[in-house]
């Protein structure tokens, strides 16, 4: 079902409100995560967004950005940034709940639909298999790749220090990513 609230070129789904009580929020999720579709269906992407939400604990407010890039040249074809109220709490495991209003609105300005969309958080691994990046790509409806900076759940083996090496990140016997180095001699994403 498409969603009236959004008028924008990129088709979302009204999933959800996003008004949640913290018990109902992670109720939801384990609902939500049987709704992901696991399968790399994105084949030559022409357009990727980069999208992220910076916040300011302080003072409740946040802004969100999201980078359209042509591929494979990586050219900036759009951007958008809006700043808004963030009316979740900082809650671990909770991001989408937090973040994920912010960004769909900064992406109800867009003029060009993205055929691959990267997030600063996690996809699915996550405790309960919907991150951030999951979480929005229901809404999408478009595919999204989770980058996050730190691990929620999972095991994984160090893999070697050169740039484009990774292991996978496994949790009760499941795939739920990867480990990359992305720079030589650094932490790994």
């Amino acid at each position: 079902m498409a969603s009236n609230r959004y008028n924008l070129c990129v088709r979302l789904l009204q999933r959800h409100d996003w008004n949640l009580a913290i018990p109902e929020a992670k109720d939801l999720q384990n609902r939500l995560a049987y709704d992901i579709c696991r399968l790399g269906n994105v084949v030559e992407p022409r357009f990727i967004a980069g999208v992220d939400v910076s916040t300011q604990k302080s003072r409740g407010m946040g802004t969100a950005a999201v980078v359209v890039l042509g591929y494979p040249g990586l050219e900036i074809v759009e951007t958008k940034i809006l700043q808004g109220e963030i009316n979740f709490p900082y809650v671990p495991g909770l991001l989408s709940f937090r973040e994920a209003p912010l960004i769909l609105q900064a992406c109800e300005q867009l003029t060009q639909t993205p055929d691959l969309i990267m997030v600063d958080g996690q996809g699915i691994a996550h405790p309960r298999r919907l991150g951030i990046a999951a979480h929005l790509g229901l809404f999408f409806d478009i595919p999204t790749i989770g980058c996050a900076k730190s691990r929620l759940c999972g095991a994984y083996q160090e893999p070697a220090l050169e740039p484009g090496n990774f292991e996978e990140l496994i949790d009760d016997n499941e795939s739920i990513g990867v480990v990359l180095r992305t720079k030589f001699n650094t932490k790994p994403l």
